[in-house]
């Protein structure tokens, strides 16, 4: 029998689901909620179905999401459908602390040449997860993501960046101005990419401390963005192709500054 308690979690999961609650996150499936616990998110609550509390590896998550958590509530599978933010109920859903990373925090992050990646007024919060996962395994030292851009932190992005989002260095809430101006403080590069730009990607030294704007999925970067970087860069393409997914874009610069950076270290 769900218990008023209970109720009263599930309510406040739903809430924190569909973004009313500023200072929770709601992370859903066993992976991501592995990623919670590695990652040391302060976690507010657990919410898992009777059925996958009788699976030996998700038993042994809950025991261990127990011992940083006092409160687990055992449901149905109906009821966690209920909150569930996909189709397909994953079977455990945590609340946890949103991380934080101000401004003064996420400086004392970065290393002397840092590898940053500004996400501006990137709506889809599938593309914000995924460049956020490719940024981490490509070896970038943090994000930043102005107001324009969706939440990093909202179940959907969660489960784009697949954990990335928990260790990645991340400033979110700027705007593009005062972001630039940050990096100019600090000496940082900042690049963004253009059709009409004259510099190949690989022509570009990334060595150096950069930091890669990627701006809307269907429209890019004004015309006033693009001036105000420092560096413009295009990625040749053939065919009648014009322009490539926000994502499949920053895959492949920040790929390439990882070789560069890569090939400096062995030499």
């Amino acid at each position: 029998m769900i218990t008023s308690r209970d109720n009263s979690l599930l309510r406040r999961a739903r809430a924190v689901r569909d973004g009313k609650v500023d200072d929770a996150i709601f992370v859903e499936g066993l992976r991501l909620c592995e990623e919670a616990l590695s990652s040391g998110l302060a976690i507010e609550a657990v919410i898992f179905s009777d059925e996958i509390a009788h699976k030996e590896k998700a038993a042994r998550l809950i025991d261990q999401l127990g011992q940083v958590c006092n409160r687990l509530a055992s449901v149905s599978e109906k009821l966690l459908e209920s909150i569930s933010y996909t189709k397909t109920p994953q079977g455990i859903v945590l609340l946890a602390a949103r991380p934080e990373m101000d401004e003064a925090n996420f400086k004392s992050a970065q290393p002397s040449a840092p590898l940053l990646v500004v996400l501006h007024g990137i709506n889809n919060p599938v593309n914000v997860g995924a460049i956020l996962r490719t940024a981490e395994a490509a070896g970038a030292t943090g994000a930043i993501t102005t107001q324009q851009t969706s939440d990093p932190f909202s179940p959907k992005s969660l489960r784009g960046a697949m954990g990335s989002a928990f260790r990645l260095p991340i400033w979110t809430g700027t705007t593009f101005d005062e972001g630039l101006a940050w990096c100019r403080e600090r000496q940082i590069e900042t690049v963004c990419t253009d059709v009409a730009g004259k510099t190949a990607y690989t022509d570009l030294d990334w060595t150096t401390a950069k930091a890669l704007i990627m701006g809307p999925e269907s429209t890019g970067l004004s015309r006033e963005e693009v001036s105000a970087a420092i560096n413009v860069i295009t990625i040749p393409m053939l065919g009648e192709v014009q322009s490539l997914n926000v994502g499949v874009a920053a895959a492949i610069i920040l790929y390439e500054a990882a070789r560069q950076r890569a090939s400096r270290i062995r030499v």
